[in-house]
């Protein structure tokens, strides 16, 4: 159902650490919420006034949503429905918004909306269930396109599933630094330079091609996007269901706009109040969990191949690192090599799915292959892609998500990290880095939300998720002023649509009945 872990896609120790900052908040997959009885439809609303948070912390987001000048005829636009090209069944369109709220007059970018019509009477219709997947820079738009059946008939039914391209995403006018920088001239330039200098040679690609909107991707500005679609698709109120990153977006227009939420699902939580030094560090220590208890569920296996204990796990993994990083230093001369950082993105890949299979397959034929094989196995493409670009730049404007270590802070980290996870330490250290050279400084700072006026938000956890750890769940849940945590004691990253009925259908109830979980509810 979801882009699981880290994106799926291009590897490389940039690449990774870029992908991985689907790390410090990320996530991966989506879907939208119910409309409660007796709320009208209204097909031109006016641009309500955004409410900020009391927090102090949160001072600057709210004054710059109550200093905004008049956007209404943002929400006065007509929405021109059509085919989509990739299947009759659903619709697309497009949604003008302004590139800087405080100053629409500067122009417009505009943002790629797919629907997937209620199948349902119309009478029974509930309105529209917004999605994120997450990332950031993860596509909503494909996520519908290719997931939308993965709902049950009766979500189908009630709910048009709706994915918004947030700015600077996918299909709605994106990031595009045009670095098209090689893995191999990224390592050389950090073996020459030093930790973070790939970073820093994206960072002024993206500066120079991307200049203009780099200032107007975060997190604020997308929830007031979403708060223009909810209104152009004649909803009151916001259905929305996030995951991993797609719930802190969830949770900044619950602060932004609490009396215009709806039923409201944040899956896979990021904790807004932690910040990316220490979510960093969150999530080496999670994957450090997920490895753990992959190994004690292969160690009894015929054929497990990371030996016969914890401890052969760690060494064997360790090893076949160390192995790829000294083939790669030495080179075969015919293309890319993959490195240990590869492997390692690729591990906690597939550690943030809960099936496990393919991640011992995937070690087996790393163990086997030849230099060509782990190339192809391992995904050495080109660094710097669309998706890196775009989660570095929303994750960048806020200081929650993009860590901004200086070269002299991420090695005095590193024995921490390595404390904290001997196999992903020193891997996760080496994101810290990620943001120090960004040309946008950040425009959030970490801090607890609290929505308070907002209905009932239920906050989905994962006992062993490890990219966001089910501390950040329990932490989102009592910030919200009505937040209901439902915990699923499982493995992998988020848990809507990832095998466990018990959760499936505490989710689906809430979004067709707008019954919670009781409180304490733990599914196993």
């Amino acid at each position: 159902m979801r882009a699981t872990g880290v994106l799926s896609g291009r590897r490389g120790r940039v690449a990774a650490g870029l992908l991985s900052a689907c790390l410090v908040l990320t996530a991966c997959s989506p879907q939208r919420p119910h409309r409660p009885a007796g709320a009208k439809r209204s097909a031109a609303a006016t641009a309500p006034t955004p409410v900020g948070s009391a927090a102090s912390a949160a001072a600057s987001v709210a004054a710059s949503a109550a200093a905004a000048p008049d956007v209404s005829r943002y929400y006065r636009q007509r929405l021109d429905w059509r085919p989509c090209r990739e299947a009759a069944s659903f619709r697309c369109t497009s949604v003008t918004v302004p590139l800087d709220y405080t100053r629409p007059e500067r122009g417009d970018i505009r943002l790629a909306v797919v629907r997937h019509p209620a199948t349902g009477p119309r009478a029974a219709r509930l309105g529209s269930l917004l999605l994120n997947p997450g990332g950031p820079g993860v596509s909503a738009v494909d996520d519908v396109l290719s997931f939308a059946d993965g709902f049950s008939p009766a979500i189908r039914a009630a709910y048009d599933l709706v994915g918004v391209d947030p700015r600077g995403v996918g299909r709605s006018d994106p990031v595009d630094c045009g670095t098209g920088t090689s893995p191999a001239a990224l390592e050389a330039e950090e073996d020459a330079v030093g930790p973070g200098s790939g970073f820093a040679l994206i960072a002024g690609a993206c500066a120079r091609s991307a200049g203009r909107l780099l200032p107007h991707v975060g997190t604020p500005d997308a929830a007031r996007d979403m708060d223009v679609v909810r209104a152009l698709l004649g909803d009151d109120r916001l259905g929305f269901l996030g995951y991993s990153y797609g719930s802190y977006l969830g949770a900044t227009y619950a602060e932004l706009f609490p009396s215009r939420v709806g039923r409201m699902v944040l899956d896979g939580a990021v904790d807004p109040g932690m910040d990316a030094f220490r979510a960093t560090l969150g999530m080496a220590r999670g994957y450090q969990v997920a490895w753990e208890a992959f190994a004690a569920d292969c160690v009894p296996r015929p054929g497990c191949p990371v030996g016969g204990s914890l401890r052969d796990a760690g060494r064997v993994l360790d090893g076949l690192v160390a192995e790829l990083d000294e083939a790669s230093r030495e080179g075969d001369g015919r293309g890319v090599p993959a490195t240990g950082g590869d492997l390692l993105t690729a591990v906690t890949s597939a550690l943030a799915t809960p099936a496990w299979g393919g991640l011992r397959s995937l070690l087996r034929e790393v163990q086997a292959g030849d230099a060509a094989t782990r190339r192809l196995l391992l995904g050495t493409d080109d660094a710097g892609g669309p998706g890196e670009q775009s989660l570095a730049a929303i994750n960048c404007l806020s200081s929650a998500l993009g860590p901004r270590s200086t070269d002299a802070q991420t090695r005095a980290a590193v024995p921490e990290f390595r404390r904290a996870a001997p196999q992903f330490g020193a891997y996760y250290a080496g994101f810290l880095p990620m943001c120090a050279h960004w040309a946008a400084r950040p425009t959030q700072v970490p801090h607890r939300i609290s929505a308070r006026g907002a209905p009932p938000i239920l906050v989905v956890g994962t006992t062993r998720d490890p990219a966001t750890p089910y501390d950040q769940a329990r932490a989102l849940a009592r910030q919200l002023s009505s937040g209901r945590l439902l915990t699923w004691d499982g493995d992998g990253h988020t848990a809507y649509q990832q095998g466990s009925r018990c959760v499936d259908t505490a989710v689906d109830d809430y979004f067709l009945h707008g019954r919670l979980p009781a409180d304490g509810t733990v599914c196993r």
